[in-house]
């Protein structure tokens, strides 16, 4: 199984609003991610700087073109601009990949 990791920031003053909305995640959210074989996600924050991990049953390549493809991950990212700031890679559409330095098994 491979491993994702990615990073953002929150906009000022927009963290409760950013839990709010993932608190209320949409079904077809949660179906597309679960469709890109994505499993095991979380999201942490520190400050105003979010940290992602999740793991691809299917592989990266293959949840990052089910995510690149998705008119709802489109709208969920139109509905969070406001309150994040992440870049996208210019190839996949997704958040941009961290590389891991260290691992623990």
């Amino acid at each position: 199984m491979e491993k994702y990791a990615w990073k953002a920031t929150i906009i000022e003053g927009k963290l409760e609003e950013y839990i709010k909305r993932h608190n209320e995640i949409w079904s077809e959210m949660l179906e597309m991610l679960s469709n890109a074989g994505i499993v095991n996600y979380t999201i942490w924050n520190v400050g105003n700087e979010l940290f992602g991990y999740y793991e691809c049953e299917k592989g990266i390549d293959y949840a990052a073109k089910i995510q690149n493809e998705s008119p709802v991950v489109d709208k969920w990212n139109e509905y969070m601009k406001d309150v994040m700031l992440m870049d996208a890679d210019p190839v996949t559409g997704a958040q941009p990949l961290l590389s891991c330095v260290f691992s623990f098994k």
